[in-house]
């Protein structure tokens, strides 16, 4: 496999005068934890269905990886291969990830909800050579699933499954065992391609990012600096490692510290709480889901999680409310982070920070990370006022597989990343959506994000998203879709009524609203706003200029 990273080599030189880039891969973080601590325990990996756990110690972790590594080799995979995994948060996921860094190759993670559809694009457009799969996860059949795949993706030459019978098991076809160390004649460079992740589609479209070594270890670096992680620190890790977030901080980031990680390959508030107290559990980051079903689980049964110091919570706006819920019931500081696949984390809060930061911001840019707001001309905007975000940094990814024409980087390094936002005085962000999210009523800009941590306030909404429809008269306005909270009733007259009572402007609360079971989402979590537009079209409740409200 070519790839075309064409970001890399121009700001290569700067990065490594400026300190930016380590200049290391994950090989050398491993050697040096066999090294220092070799009898330390690596990863626990619980499987939530079985009740099964698997402990590693660093020598433990290493010598799988090795012998992973050399069935690999035996298979013919070597340096630029693609290696998929469609794997839960199991331990097999982190050595297989070590293994491919042993040869060279490239891993590319999918997530396990993924199916035929998303499925087939990505491991044609990777030309995968070899995909590792669990036999099952969760009731679902992935070895059948492939077995009507294989015939679709040319370059797909092998199928290792774990919990498999015969000679596509995980267990037969991957274990080099007796094969001699690859590491030295296959190691590869800091610059070298490592890691290829599809993007979650908010937009429509997957984007196969590439990231290298330096690009990966440069944002962690800074992240556990500002997080003050190091090798005393237990990770728990129950965000998928599928995706940029469990990747750098639950597989890589423990490695490079020679730190600790949980690993929980279903999420179940009761288990985490349990593994917190049993594991010693230091620092914890996933979506805000996880941080509301962990506090009030905790409130609710009364276990304690004394050892949590820290949750960083990505990929929403955290409610005022939970923060104040999880402060008293956890303990543990709330930290706000905004980033994407395409270079990591961007932003966070600082742990000194007051709590009202983690509700009101998404953090302020990590170090090696430069962020502007600008007109639609891409004239810097002042301070408070919103506009497309643009961001320059060290752990910038090497560009779109087969794409570049929409990598969205201007020459000087700065990445469009398709969000709106606002810096305020202290130089700390917030976003206010995507730019093709901005709902235009009247010619004036709806707060939506605003709007939606409003309503998430309200004790009956679950989850709440808010679109445009178009509106002959106005130009657009806006639907709310809610889910509620256990079925609970929801209606126009009570989100109207309770968003005048938070004194918000009449022509901003929206003047629709639909309640359903579930909103649709990227595999991350996120809500896919373009499927909510698609589904008032089709149902024509997106046409004309009626409204549901006074």
């Amino acid at each position: 496999m070519e790839f075309d990273a064409i970001l890399l080599p121009p700001r290569r030189a700067s990065s490594v005068a400026q300190g930016l880039w380590p200049e290391r891969t994950i090989n050398d973080a491993l050697d040096d934890c066999v090294a220092a601590c070799p009898d330390k325990v690596a990863l626990s990996a619980l499987q939530v269905e079985s009740g099964a756990t698997t402990r590693l110690t660093y020598r433990e972790l290493a010598g799988r990886a090795g012998r992973i590594a050399a069935g690999l080799a035996r298979l013919g995979v070597g340096a630029n291969d693609v290696v998929s995994c469609q794997l839960p948060n199991w331990w097999e996921f982190t050595a297989l990830y070590l293994a491919c860094a042993r040869l060279g190759a490239v891993l590319n993670p999918l997530m396990p909800i993924l199916r035929e559809r998303e499925l087939s694009f990505m491991l044609r457009h990777a030309c995968t050579k070899v995909v590792v799969i669990p036999k099952r996860f969760r009731g679902f059949d992935y070895e059948a699933m492939f077995d009507g795949l294989r015939q679709a993706l040319p370059d797909l030459q092998h199928v290792a499954v774990i919990g498999g019978a015969g000679p596509n098991a995980f267990e037969t076809l991957l274990d080099g065992a007796g094969a001699p160390d690859l590491a030295a004649a296959h190691r590869p460079g800091p610059d070298d391609i490592t890691q290829l992740i599809y993007t979650s589609g908010t937009t429509g479209e997957p984007k196969g990012v590439l990231h290298s070594s330096n690009t990966l270890m440069a944002n962690i670096v800074t992240y556990a600096e500002r997080l003050r992680l190091g090798a005393d620190d237990v990770i728990l890790m129950a965000s998928p490692m599928a995706h940029q977030t469990g990747f750098m901080y639950g597989l890589m980031m423990p490695v490079m510290l020679g730190a600790s990680v949980v690993l929980q390959d279903i999420w179940e508030p009761r288990k985490a709480i349990a593994l917190i107290r049993q594991e010693g559990v230091t620092f914890t980051m996933a979506s805000t889901p996880f941080l509301t079903d962990l506090a009030r689980t905790v409130t609710e049964t009364g276990g304690a999680v004394p050892t949590l110091r820290a949750f960083l919570c990505a990929g929403a706006p955290i409610p005022g409310a939970l923060v104040e819920l999880a402060r008293g019931a956890l303990g543990a500081k709330v930290i706000s982070a905004w980033g994407m696949s395409e270079m990591g984390a961007v932003t966070t809060t600082r742990l000194e920070d007051d709590d009202e930061r983690a509700s009101s911001t998404d953090g302020c840019p990590l170090p090696g990370v430069q962020v502007r707001v600008v007109d639609a001309a891409g004239a810097a905007l002042p301070v408070g006022a919103s506009g497309r975000l643009l961001v320059r940094s060290c752990s910038n990814f090497g560009g779109y597989l087969r794409r570049a024409h929409l990598n969205d980087t201007d020459p000087d390094g700065w990445f469009d990343t398709g969000d709106l936002a606002r810096i305020d005085a202290r130089g700390y962000i917030r976003i206010d959506g995507r730019s093709k999210d901005v709902i235009i009523r009247g010619g004036e800009n709806i707060p939506v994000v605003e709007i939606e941590t409003l309503l998430y306030r309200h004790p009956a909404i679950a989850q709440v998203a808010i679109v445009a429809y178009p509106d002959e008269r106005l130009g657009e306005r806006a639907c709310a879709f809610v889910v509620t909270r256990d079925g609970q009733p929801f209606d126009m007259a009570a989100m109207v009524d309770f968003l005048k009572a938070q004194q918000m402007a009449a022509q901003y609360i929206p003047e629709r609203l639909v309640v359903q079971g579930a909103l649709p989402s990227t595999p991350a979590g996120k809500i896919q706003k373009f499927r909510l537009r698609e589904q008032l079209r089709q149902s024509g409740q997106g046409e004309g200029a009626s409204s549901d409200r006074a």
